[in-house]
C-alpha cells in the first residue's frame, strides 16, 4: 500500500503530525488530563515510544531522558510504578522493561531484583500470577510475567505449567479467552493468552480454527474491529485482534485494506494522533495501537517498521534481543 494514496476518501498516514503529537504530550502540564493520567504515565511513555519506533522516528525523543525517567520509577521491591513514587505493579513494570529494551538500556537495572519482584507475585502452588501485592488475578498478568522474565532469559524461574493451566481454564467454548476462568471472551484477553502461550511454547492447546473464526467476526462493515460481539468497533482492536491472528497465522482472514481505511479515518488531521473511532479526540493509547495495527496489516512498509505480535515492540528490537524463539515453538501446521 502506498502512503500517498487516497483511502476511501481519507488521507494517508500523517507521519510528521503523529510525531509532533507524541512529542507534545509531555508539555501539557496545564491540562487536567495530564494530571488525571499520572498513574499510568510510564505506560503513556511506552505507547508514545512504540509509535515513534514504528514510524521510524525513534530519535524524536531524547533517549537519555526516557531512560532516566524509567529508572526513577523503580521501587525498592524491584518493580516499577506508573510514575515516580507510585506503588509497583506488573503492568507498569512491563512498560518500564519494554522501554529499557527499546532504548538498549536493560543493563541499567538489577535483573535479580526485577526477577524477584515478578516471582513474588506468583502463587507457587497454583501458578496464578497477581498484578501487585493486593492480589488481583487476570490473564494479563499471566502474559506479563512470562514476557518480563523472557527479557531476562529467566522464564524457567516461574512455574510455567501453572501459568499455562490458568490460561487454559480461561478458554471458552467459542475458542476465545476471558480475563480468567469463566470470563467472557474478549479480544484483548485473547491476545494476552495467545502471547503467553507463545512464550511458553504451548500454542498447541489452542483451538486454532474456532478462535480464528471468532476473531475474524470482529470486523464490522466499517472495516474496523470490535472486542466482542454487539460492541462498537474501536481502533485499539486493530492491535488486539490482528496480533492474535498474526500469532495464529491467519491475518488474511480479515480485510486489511478496509481496516487500514478505518484506522486512517480516525486520525486527527490537524494536530496528529489517532482516536478510538472517527470524530473522537485522539490519545496516545489509540495512536500506538492504531499504528501497530497498520503495521500488522501491511500498510506502507516504507513508512512503518514491522511490529512483533507477541511483544508489541519493533520486530528488529525483538530479533536483536533474541526473543523470536516463540516462532520456533508454534505448531508445525501453522506455517510461520
Amino acid at each position: 500500500m502506498d502512503k500517498s494514496s487516497e483511502h476511501n476518501g481519507s488521507v494517508g498516514l500523517l507521519v510528521d503530525k503523529h510525531v509532533e503529537y507524541v512529542k507534545s504530550l509531555d508539555k501539557r502540564h496545564d491540562e487536567i488530563e495530564y494530571w488525571m493520567t499520572e498513574h499510568l504515565r510510564i505506560s503513556g511513555v511506552y505507547w508514545g515510544a512504540v509509535s515513534l519506533h514504528l514510524l521510524r522516528k525513534s530519535d524524536a525523543l531524547r533517549k537519555d531522558d526516557i531512560i532516566d525517567y524509567v529508572l526513577r520509577c523503580q521501587n525498592a521491591d524491584g518493580g516499577f510504578g506508573g510514575h515516580v513514587g507510585h506503588d509497583s505493579h506488573l503492568l507498569y513494570t512491563m512498560s518500564a522493561i519494554q522501554l529499557l529494551v527499546m532504548y538498549d538500556a536493560l543493563n541499567r537495572v538489577n535483573a535479580g531484583k526485577v526477577i524477584g519482584y515478578v516471582k513474588s507475585l506468583q502463587d507457587e502452588t497454583t501458578g496464578e500470577v497477581s498484578g501487585d501485592v493486593w492480589g488481583e488475578k487476570d490473564t494479563r498478568f499471566a502474559y506479563i510475567s512470562l514476557a518480563i522474565m523472557s527479557f531476562f532469559d529467566a522464564v524457567d524461574q516461574l512455574n510455567v505449567d501453572g501459568v499455562v493451566e490458568y490460561v487454559r481454564k480461561a478458554m471458552n467454548y467459542d475458542g476465545g479467552f476471558g480475563s480468567g476462568p469463566g470470563g467472557e471472551s474478549h479480544a484483548a484477553q485473547v491476545f494476552t493468552c495467545l502471547a503467553a502461550l507463545a512464550i511458553a511454547g504451548r500454542l498447541d492447546i489452542v483451538d486454532r480454527e474456532r478462535l480464528s473464526g471468532w476473531l475474524a467476526e470482529r470486523q464490522q462493515k466499517s472495516g474496523g474491529l470490535n472486542g466482542r460481539p454487539q460492541k462498537l468497533e474501536d481502533v485499539c482492536y486493530s492491535w488486539w485482534v490482528l496480533s492474535s491472528l498474526n500469532i495464529l497465522a491467519r491475518v488474511h482472514w480479515v480485510d486489511c485494506q478496509k481496516l487500514c481505511d478505518y484506522i486512517l479515518s480516525a486520525q486527527d488531521v490537524d494536530n496528529g494522533g489517532i482516536a478510538d473511532r472517527p470524530g473522537d479526540i485522539a490519545d496516545v493509547y489509540h495512536t500506538c495501537f492504531g499504528i501497530a495495527g497498520l503495521s500488522l496489516a501491511g500498510y506502507d512498509k516504507y513508512s512503518l517498521a514491522e511490529v512483533d505480535p507477541v511483544y508489541c515492540m519493533p520486530l528488529s528490537v525483538i530479533k536483536s534481543a533474541g526473543l523470536r524463539k516463540w516462532v520456533d515453538k508454534v505448531p508445525e501446521n501453522w506455517e510461520h
